[in-house]
Protein backbone atom coordinates (compact mmCIF):
# COMPACT_ATOMS: atom_id res chain seq x y z
CA UNK A 1 0.00 0.00 0.00
CA UNK A 2 1.35 3.36 -1.06
CA UNK A 3 -0.20 5.79 1.41
CA UNK A 4 1.87 8.65 0.03
CA UNK A 5 0.37 8.11 -3.42
CA UNK A 6 -3.10 7.99 -1.90
CA UNK A 7 -2.43 11.24 -0.06
CA UNK A 8 -1.37 12.87 -3.34
CA UNK A 9 -4.63 11.77 -4.93
CA UNK A 10 -6.56 13.18 -2.01
CA UNK A 11 -4.68 16.49 -2.25
CA UNK A 12 -5.41 16.69 -5.99
CA UNK A 13 -9.08 15.96 -5.37
CA UNK A 14 -9.34 18.53 -2.57
CA UNK A 15 -7.59 21.17 -4.67
CA UNK A 16 -9.72 20.68 -7.79
CA UNK A 17 -13.08 19.33 -6.61
CA UNK A 18 -14.58 22.80 -7.06
CA UNK A 19 -14.35 22.21 -10.81
CA UNK A 20 -16.99 19.48 -10.65
CA UNK A 21 -20.47 20.94 -11.20
CA UNK A 22 -22.81 20.66 -8.24
CA UNK A 23 -25.27 18.60 -10.27
CA UNK A 24 -22.54 16.06 -11.02
CA UNK A 25 -21.44 15.95 -7.38
CA UNK A 26 -25.04 15.42 -6.30
CA UNK A 27 -25.39 12.59 -8.81
CA UNK A 28 -22.21 10.88 -7.61
CA UNK A 29 -23.20 11.22 -3.97
CA UNK A 30 -26.74 9.95 -4.53
CA UNK A 31 -25.45 6.95 -6.47
CA UNK A 32 -22.98 6.18 -3.70
CA UNK A 33 -25.63 6.51 -0.99
CA UNK A 34 -27.86 3.94 -2.70
CA UNK A 35 -24.96 1.61 -3.48
CA UNK A 36 -23.61 1.84 0.06
CA UNK A 37 -26.97 1.15 1.66
CA UNK A 38 -27.59 -1.76 -0.68
CA UNK A 39 -24.18 -3.34 -0.12
CA UNK A 40 -24.03 -2.81 3.63
CA UNK A 41 -27.46 -4.33 4.21
CA UNK A 42 -26.97 -7.10 1.64
CA UNK A 43 -23.78 -8.22 3.37
CA UNK A 44 -25.97 -8.93 6.41
CA UNK A 45 -28.55 -10.87 4.40
CA UNK A 46 -30.98 -8.19 3.19
CA UNK A 47 -32.55 -9.30 -0.13
CA UNK A 48 -33.53 -5.93 -1.60
CA UNK A 49 -31.97 -5.48 -5.02
CA UNK A 50 -29.99 -2.38 -5.94
CA UNK A 51 -32.93 -1.14 -8.02
CA UNK A 52 -35.40 -1.78 -5.20
CA UNK A 53 -33.13 0.08 -2.79
CA UNK A 54 -32.89 3.03 -5.17
CA UNK A 55 -36.67 3.29 -5.61
CA UNK A 56 -37.17 3.00 -1.85
CA UNK A 57 -34.65 5.69 -0.93
CA UNK A 58 -35.27 8.09 -3.80
CA UNK A 59 -39.03 7.73 -4.31
CA UNK A 60 -40.19 6.34 -0.97
CA UNK A 61 -41.82 3.35 -2.67
CA UNK A 62 -41.52 0.07 -0.77
CA UNK A 63 -40.93 -3.02 -2.92
CA UNK A 64 -43.72 -5.57 -2.88
CA UNK A 65 -43.27 -9.00 -1.35
CA UNK A 66 -40.50 -7.94 1.02
CA UNK A 67 -40.41 -8.24 4.79
CA UNK A 68 -40.81 -4.85 6.47
CA UNK A 69 -37.65 -5.50 8.45
CA UNK A 70 -35.67 -5.38 5.20
CA UNK A 71 -37.36 -2.13 4.22
CA UNK A 72 -36.57 -0.57 7.60
CA UNK A 73 -32.97 -1.79 7.39
CA UNK A 74 -32.45 0.13 4.15
CA UNK A 75 -34.32 3.27 5.23
CA UNK A 76 -32.57 3.31 8.59
CA UNK A 77 -29.14 2.80 7.05
CA UNK A 78 -29.71 5.79 4.80
CA UNK A 79 -30.67 7.88 7.85
CA UNK A 80 -27.61 6.68 9.77
CA UNK A 81 -25.34 7.64 6.88
CA UNK A 82 -26.91 11.10 6.84
CA UNK A 83 -26.27 11.28 10.58
CA UNK A 84 -22.52 10.64 10.25
CA UNK A 85 -22.35 12.96 7.25
CA UNK A 86 -23.57 15.76 9.48
CA UNK A 87 -20.95 15.11 12.16
CA UNK A 88 -17.81 13.72 10.57
CA UNK A 89 -16.68 16.97 8.89
CA UNK A 90 -16.11 18.47 12.33
CA UNK A 91 -13.09 16.18 12.66
CA UNK A 92 -14.03 14.95 16.14
CA UNK A 93 -13.44 11.21 16.63
CA UNK A 94 -16.60 9.22 17.33
CA UNK A 95 -17.33 8.38 20.95
CA UNK A 96 -19.59 5.90 22.73
CA UNK A 97 -22.62 8.17 22.43
CA UNK A 98 -22.18 8.52 18.68
CA UNK A 99 -21.73 4.76 18.25
CA UNK A 100 -24.87 4.08 20.24
CA UNK A 101 -26.82 6.72 18.32
CA UNK A 102 -25.74 5.18 15.02
CA UNK A 103 -26.97 1.80 16.22
CA UNK A 104 -30.23 3.28 17.50
CA UNK A 105 -30.93 4.84 14.09
CA UNK A 106 -30.07 1.59 12.30
CA UNK A 107 -32.51 -0.41 14.40
CA UNK A 108 -35.52 1.92 14.49
CA UNK A 109 -38.78 -0.06 14.16
CA UNK A 110 -36.78 -3.31 14.32
CA UNK A 111 -35.42 -3.71 17.84
CA UNK A 112 -34.28 -1.67 20.83
CA UNK A 113 -31.17 0.11 19.66
CA UNK A 114 -28.18 1.73 21.29
CA UNK A 115 -28.17 -0.79 24.14
CA UNK A 116 -25.25 -3.10 24.76
CA UNK A 117 -25.98 -6.80 24.66
CA UNK A 118 -26.83 -8.76 27.78
CA UNK A 119 -26.14 -12.17 26.24
CA UNK A 120 -23.21 -13.93 24.62
CA UNK A 121 -23.27 -14.18 20.83
CA UNK A 122 -21.52 -16.08 18.06
CA UNK A 123 -20.63 -15.03 14.51
CA UNK A 124 -21.59 -17.49 11.81
CA UNK A 125 -18.68 -18.50 9.59
CA UNK A 126 -16.03 -16.81 11.73
CA UNK A 127 -13.33 -18.43 13.84
CA UNK A 128 -13.44 -15.51 16.27
CA UNK A 129 -15.87 -15.66 19.20
CA UNK A 130 -16.92 -12.25 20.56
CA UNK A 131 -16.11 -11.58 24.22
CA UNK A 132 -18.53 -12.16 27.06
CA UNK A 133 -21.27 -9.55 27.34
CA UNK A 134 -19.99 -8.79 30.84
CA UNK A 135 -16.72 -7.52 29.34
CA UNK A 136 -18.28 -5.28 26.69
CA UNK A 137 -18.37 -1.99 28.69
CA UNK A 138 -14.75 -2.40 29.79
CA UNK A 139 -13.55 -3.33 26.29
CA UNK A 140 -15.37 -0.39 24.74
CA UNK A 141 -13.74 1.95 27.25
CA UNK A 142 -10.34 0.59 26.19
CA UNK A 143 -11.38 0.88 22.53
CA UNK A 144 -12.16 4.59 22.76
CA UNK A 145 -8.96 5.21 24.74
CA UNK A 146 -6.95 3.41 22.05
CA UNK A 147 -8.75 5.41 19.39
CA UNK A 148 -7.22 8.60 20.74
CA UNK A 149 -3.77 6.99 20.83
CA UNK A 150 -3.96 5.51 17.33
CA UNK A 151 -5.21 8.68 15.70
CA UNK A 152 -1.71 10.14 15.52
CA UNK A 153 0.07 6.83 14.95
CA UNK A 154 -1.81 5.50 11.94
CA UNK A 155 -2.51 6.74 8.45
CA UNK A 156 -6.20 7.80 8.28
CA UNK A 157 -7.11 4.83 6.07
CA UNK A 158 -5.43 2.37 8.42
CA UNK A 159 -7.02 4.19 11.37
CA UNK A 160 -10.47 3.84 9.81
CA UNK A 161 -9.86 0.15 9.09
CA UNK A 162 -8.72 -0.42 12.67
CA UNK A 163 -11.79 1.37 14.02
CA UNK A 164 -14.07 -0.98 12.10
CA UNK A 165 -12.12 -4.15 12.83
CA UNK A 166 -11.72 -3.48 16.55
CA UNK A 167 -15.31 -2.34 17.14
CA UNK A 168 -16.82 -5.36 15.40
CA UNK A 169 -14.42 -7.61 17.28
CA UNK A 170 -16.04 -6.44 20.54
CA UNK A 171 -19.49 -6.93 18.97
CA UNK A 172 -21.23 -4.74 21.56
CA UNK A 173 -24.77 -5.18 20.22
CA UNK A 174 -26.94 -8.23 19.67
CA UNK A 175 -27.40 -7.29 16.01
CA UNK A 176 -26.28 -4.51 13.68
CA UNK A 177 -22.58 -4.56 14.61
CA UNK A 178 -21.36 -4.85 11.03
CA UNK A 179 -23.42 -1.95 9.74
CA UNK A 180 -22.45 0.17 12.76
CA UNK A 181 -18.76 -0.66 12.26
CA UNK A 182 -18.85 0.23 8.56
CA UNK A 183 -20.48 3.55 9.40
CA UNK A 184 -17.86 4.26 12.06
CA UNK A 185 -15.15 3.45 9.51
CA UNK A 186 -16.64 5.95 7.07
CA UNK A 187 -16.99 8.50 9.86
CA UNK A 188 -13.22 8.26 10.36
CA UNK A 189 -12.48 8.49 6.64
CA UNK A 190 -14.66 11.56 6.17
CA UNK A 191 -13.25 13.20 9.30
CA UNK A 192 -9.84 13.01 7.64
CA UNK A 193 -11.13 14.43 4.35
CA UNK A 194 -11.28 11.11 2.52
CA UNK A 195 -14.33 9.76 0.72
CA UNK A 196 -16.62 7.18 2.32
CA UNK A 197 -16.35 3.67 0.87
CA UNK A 198 -18.74 0.80 0.24
CA UNK A 199 -17.71 -2.83 0.66
CA UNK A 200 -19.23 -4.65 -2.35
CA UNK A 201 -21.51 -7.51 -1.40
CA UNK A 202 -19.64 -9.59 -3.99
CA UNK A 203 -16.51 -9.27 -1.81
CA UNK A 204 -18.32 -10.45 1.30
CA UNK A 205 -16.15 -13.55 1.74
CA UNK A 206 -12.90 -11.61 1.29
CA UNK A 207 -14.17 -8.96 3.68
CA UNK A 208 -15.07 -11.42 6.44
CA UNK A 209 -11.82 -13.34 5.98
CA UNK A 210 -9.77 -10.14 6.33
CA UNK A 211 -11.62 -9.21 9.52
CA UNK A 212 -11.23 -12.72 10.91
CA UNK A 213 -7.48 -12.55 10.24
CA UNK A 214 -7.27 -9.46 12.42
CA UNK A 215 -9.49 -10.91 15.12
CA UNK A 216 -7.58 -14.18 15.33
CA UNK A 217 -4.03 -13.18 14.44
CA UNK A 218 -3.87 -9.45 15.11
CA UNK A 219 -2.88 -8.78 11.50
CA UNK A 220 -4.72 -5.72 10.21
CA UNK A 221 -2.89 -5.64 6.86
CA UNK A 222 -5.42 -7.60 4.74
CA UNK A 223 -8.33 -5.47 5.88
CA UNK A 224 -6.40 -2.21 5.58
CA UNK A 225 -5.43 -3.23 2.04
CA UNK A 226 -9.08 -3.78 1.22
CA UNK A 227 -10.12 -0.36 2.56
CA UNK A 228 -7.13 1.22 0.78
CA UNK A 229 -8.26 -0.30 -2.52
CA UNK A 230 -11.83 0.90 -2.06
CA UNK A 231 -10.69 4.43 -1.18
CA UNK A 232 -8.29 4.52 -4.10
CA UNK A 233 -11.07 3.49 -6.49
CA UNK A 234 -13.47 6.14 -5.15
CA UNK A 235 -10.89 8.90 -5.50
CA UNK A 236 -10.20 7.76 -9.06
CA UNK A 237 -13.85 8.34 -10.01
CA UNK A 238 -13.64 11.99 -9.01
CA UNK A 239 -10.13 12.49 -10.34
CA UNK A 240 -11.16 11.14 -13.74
CA UNK A 241 -14.06 13.60 -13.81
CA UNK A 242 -11.75 16.48 -12.81
CA UNK A 243 -9.18 15.58 -15.48
CA UNK A 244 -11.88 15.43 -18.13
CA UNK A 245 -13.16 18.85 -17.11
CA UNK A 246 -9.65 20.34 -17.14
CA UNK A 247 -9.08 18.97 -20.62
CA UNK A 248 -12.13 20.72 -22.07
Amino acid sequence: MDFAALDRKLAFYQQHKHLIPEAVKDNYEAAFRVDYTHNSTAIEGNTLSLAETAVLLEDGISPGGKDMREVYEAVNHNKAFAYINSRAPAGKPPDALIAREIHAILTQNIMEGGTYRKVNVFIRGARHTPPSFADVPKLLAYFFEDMELNRSKMHPVEYAAWTHAEFVKIHPFVDGNGRTSRLLMNYQLMSAGFLPVSVPKEQRAVYFTALDTYHREGDLTPFTAMVYGLENARLDIYITAIEQLRAT
